[in-house]
């Protein structure tokens, strides 16, 4: 059975939401910065959000593991 397109979009966002806030909180405790914590935390959801879409509609199409 494979996933929709729908379900890894709900998959890849629920993700983002949780390892964005881990990034910012990585980032605030070793800066001591908010300021920079959010600005590496929105470039880090717009560009790891769409690589986990694609890399999820990728395995898709990679028979390996299923039975």
């Amino acid at each position: 059975m494979n996933d929709s397109q729908s379900r890894s979009l709900a998959k890849a966002f629920s993700w983002r939401v949780l390892a964005t806030l881990t990034t910012g909180v990585i980032v605030f405790v070793t800066t001591g910065e908010w300021k920079l914590a959010f600005a590496v935390g929105a470039i880090e959801v717009m560009a790891k959000f769409l690589l986990y879409y694609l890399h999820e509609r990728a395995w898709q199409h990679i028979r390996f593991g299923l039975k």
